[in-house]
């Protein structure tokens, strides 16, 4: 049996087989959906169901319960339930198409024992148009794409990763640790919608796990020394001390920003630690109160950001104004 699937944007149609997602059905049928990790977690899938029901395996982390309550599904994950008629349009601030380039490598150095800043140059592409806080997809030899946020604001050809090594991972234990300045690379950018909404206008409350600091630091640098610069509390989540691998530099933010904040939180921090303990949202709810007033922008493990997610709303914050990039592993 299979179901009937409209798009309603551009009356495309195409058939999902029984055991078959959206995302896999709309590829045989050479249709483009946007998407991403394909596990459910970061949802660049996301589409609007205007007719019809679907159904997962397996809850899929990327989808709030909010989201899905307003018709929202993650078309990697969902198994329609009947016939559907679906919305991929995105109501969202435009962003400029990607593209497909050819990066230099211009270092890669250790920020910590598991973190490397890579540095790409990106010759042809004049000054970089992305919005701070998206992602690119790194192309290497092994015809292989992953994904990376993007830590630096756009100027002239040069973009920041910041690269979590994986233990056993095939790129960042077999192709990063060869790159050296002057090696080529393809990369695909802009990529994501996670970024900085100025029209929302409100205190920022960004939270970060791990390498999730990322695209979080380019939002904060793009605000850096802007007038209409609002609110800013950062709290980042590490398991130890060692793995803050730009604790010393942010205090120096505060020069740039209005207001600024900044909070680790650490989950396995030894006796010598003075700081914050625990997980990085209880930390913020303990200090913040009422949410209601905030943009909030979540990035880094999917377990964080659903539990921060239900938190913060449940604490006041308004689900239209709650952003997240989830970091999930990805498939070599």
């Amino acid at each position: 049996m299979s179901y009937r699937i409209q798009i309603a944007e551009t009356q495309q149609v195409f058939f999902v087989e029984r055991g078959e997602t959206l995302l896999q059905a709309a590829g045989r049928a050479d249709i483009s959906l946007p998407h991403d990790c394909q596990l459910g977690g970061c949802g660049t899938c996301r589409i609007r169901l205007l007719d019809g029901q679907v159904r997962y395996d397996e809850e899929p982390s990327g989808l709030a319960p909010d989201q899905a309550a307003a018709g929202y599904a993650l078309a990697c994950q969902a198994q329609p339930l009947a016939d559907l008629v679906i919305s991929t349009a995105r109501e969202d601030e435009a962003c400029a198409e990607p593209a497909r380039h050819q990066a230099i490598v211009r270092g890669v150095r250790p920020l910590s024992l598991d973190v490397l800043h890579v540095e790409l140059e990106v010759p042809d592409a004049g000054t970089l148009a992305y919005r701070p806080g998206q992602y690119l997809k790194l192309v290497t030899g092994d015809g292989l794409a992953r994904s990376f946020s993007m830590a630096s604001v756009p100027s002239e050809g040069r973009v920041d990763l910041h690269v979590r090594r994986i233990p056993g991972g095939a790129f960042t234990d077999g192709i990063l640790p060869r790159l050296k300045a002057g090696d080529a690379v393809d990369v695909e950018l802009p990529l994501g919608t996670f970024f900085y909404r100025a029209k929302d206008y409100r205190p920022l409350l960004m939270v970060a796990t791990g390498t999730g600091l990322a695209p979080i630091k380019a939002i904060l640098e793009s605000l850096m020394d802007d007038p209409d610069c609002p609110p800013v509390s950062l709290y980042w989540g590490m398991r130890q001390p060692e793995d803050l691998y730009l604790h010393a530099d942010i205090p120096a933010w505060r020069e740039r920003l209005y207001d600024f904040q900044y909070v680790p939180v650490l989950s396995r921090a030894g006796v010598g630690w003075q700081g914050r303990r625990g997980y990085v949202h209880d930390a913020a709810l303990a200090d913040l109160g009422d949410l209601s007033e905030h943009a909030i922008y979540l990035c880094g493990s999917p377990n964080m950001i659903r539990d921060a997610r239900a938190a913060f709303i449940a604490r006041g914050a308004s689900p239209e104004h709650v952003y997240a990039d989830s970091f999930t592993f990805q498939r070599d």
